[in-house]
């Protein structure tokens, strides 16, 4: 579990996302790393025993992502996040692989996996599989503990049939897809209580139907 003031820090950080207020306050946000880094301890230990890819020698302080951004090419120069995110990156992580994210940000919290915007390549690989195995990838998104927890998100989408497939195909809506990412909304509160760690272990034993047709699709 988190504690509040965790959650806290983001929303100062949001009124004041400058570097002479985070230098004075610099205590509060190593506060809440700290806070973080014994839940991504937590998370660890349960995630590596369900996904053997994913390694319970994982360092917490790698996964959790740097709260500075890079703002060398946005025209928003704030310096500093207003989320924190945690990549749960499995062995020999890279482009052809689905990733595990936690997203937190008050109002916003979610935990994503799959694929974001990948290569043209991979894509191409997904669209193929679900071509080839429909049957497989909907038993897998159209399963109730699927549905109950998780959201295929459609944010990300073609308005046309991608190249190679006719409008009339009857998966064209999945195919339309340019990332294939499964979303799992999280109320804040949730994290200020101890059953958040089994409510993640539970989702993620929930997502791995979608993470092995994701790698069996991708698979060199």
């Amino acid at each position: 579990m988190l504690n509040k003031k965790t959650f806290d820090f983001l929303e100062k950080i949001v009124e004041n996302n400058n570097r002479e207020w985070f230098a004075e306050n610099k205590y509060l946000y190593e506060e809440a790393r700290v806070d973080l880094l014994m839940l991504i301890t937590e998370l660890i230990k349960e995630f590596s025993a369900i996904d053997l890819q994913y390694s319970a020698d994982t360092e917490p302080k790698k996964a959790l992502m740097r709260i500075y951004r890079d703002v060398r090419f946005s025209k928003n120069k704030d310096p500093y996040k207003n989320n924190y995110g945690i990549a749960f990156d499995v062995k020999a992580y890279g482009p052809n692989t689905p990733s595990y994210y936690l997203h937190i940000q008050p109002g916003k919290c979610f935990f994503g996996v799959g694929f974001w915007q990948p290569e043209s390549q991979i894509l191409k690989m997904i669209r193929e599989e679900i071509d080839y195995n429909a049957s497989e990838f909907l038993s897998v998104i159209d399963a109730d503990d699927f549905k109950t927890t998780f959201r295929l998100s459609e944010e990300d989408k073609l308005k046309k049939a991608p190249k190679g497939y006719e409008i009339e195909h009857p998966q064209i809506e999945l195919l339309k897809l340019k990332s294939f990412i499964a979303i799992y909304n999280i109320e804040d509160r949730e994290f200020f209580k101890p059953t958040i760690v089994n409510k993640l272990k539970t989702a993620f034993k929930i997502i791995q139907p979608f993470v092995l047709f994701l790698r069996k699709a991708t698979t060199v």
